[in-house]
């Protein structure tokens, strides 16, 4: 939720100072670039920098007419570059999908505008986002079993509702997942998200974690999610990286071993139903989401998971 407060005042935690970073939506390396600190940025008052990417930088604002926090995306843009348009149509892409979800473990966007500040040669393009104060899975690896059983659940349902309203994430990785203090889970990162059905233009996606689909550019669907979170959950669960095929090698790609050879305290029921994502054959995966939801549900209630309620 958008977080607001009366009047003018600011929380001291979240005025400019040194110390924890809110979202990171980039790898961790780039989370504490240094970054002189802006006092405005487009009217929106600069509390502190919180994490940049590979082109962007990331800011917590505070609105002066809404009394509102929010998370600030600045990219600046060089229209002579490709790549560069490429960020603005994410940025468009990523407001477009986010306004068709309404789950809570889906972190919202709420505008994005390309402008150009006066007296200057490039364009920029801000995001408005809200703002979640947590850290990304990849630096979680040591919470419980029960932990990550939790926030998989909750992830792959949160990716479930992404596919009811037609969309795929088709970038899911640990450092696309949120966890907040109060243990609250937001899938972030929806700048490739893609209709189902369709293919991409050229092969996106992240080593690692892509299914073997998205190396071929053929169409996603909800398999392609399931292949994505299933790498995801391996990643947390082992630590290992599932190799990505390249294009037209499926036929050599092969499913990892089972988690709980490498980790064992993963439960076998769990370490099955992940390696029945990572199928590189899509139709030998679980048909969807829901399908995977229902077997998490399944292993939660054995290990005595407990739910979190909003």
């Amino acid at each position: 939720m958008t977080q607001a407060f009366r009047g003018s005042r600011i929380p001291f935690h979240l005025q400019a100072q040194p110390g924890r970073a809110d979202a990171n939506p980039a790898r961790s390396q780039l989370l504490h670039r240094h970054v002189k600190l802006p006092e405005l940025i487009h009217g929106y008052r600069v509390l502190k920098h919180i994490g940049s990417g590979a082109a962007s930088e990331i800011f917590c604002v505070f609105d002066p007419k809404t009394s509102a926090v929010y998370a600030l995306k600045q990219v600046l843009l060089d229209e002579k570059k490709d790549k560069d348009d490429r960020f603005l149509i994410q940025a468009e892409n990523e407001v477009k999908v986010s306004k068709k979800l309404s789950h809570p473990a889906v972190r919202r966007i709420h505008s994005v505008e390309k402008v150009r500040p006066r007296g200057w040669a490039r364009n920029e393009v801000i995001v408005l986002m809200e703002l979640v104060d947590g850290q990304s899975l990849d630096q979680l690896v040591g919470i419980s079993m029960q932990e990550k059983l939790r926030i998989f659940r909750e992830v792959a349902d949160a990716m479930a509702h992404m596919n009811d309203k037609g969309y795929v994430h088709a970038d899911m990785k640990p450092t696309n997942v949120l966890i907040t203090a109060e243990g609250k889970v937001k899938v972030i990162d929806l700048g490739q998200a893609h209709p189902i059905g369709k293919p991409k233009e050229r092969i996106q996606g992240t080593p690692g974690f892509m299914a073997p689909e998205q190396a071929d550019v053929e169409p996603l669907n909800e398999r392609t999610d399931v292949y994505n979170f299933g790498a995801t959950m391996y990643w947390m669960l082992t630590g290992r990286e599932v190799p990505t095929s390249g294009p037209g090698s499926r036929g050599q790609a092969e499913v990892p071993p089972l988690a709980n050879r490498t980790n064992p305290d993963v439960p076998i029921e769990l370490a099955e139903v992940v390696n029945l994502c990572l199928e590189p054959n899509a139709h030998g995966r679980w048909k969807d989401m829901h399908a995977v939801v229902r077997q998490l549900e399944k292993i939660s209630a054995s290990e005595g998971v407990k739910t979190r309620t909003a």
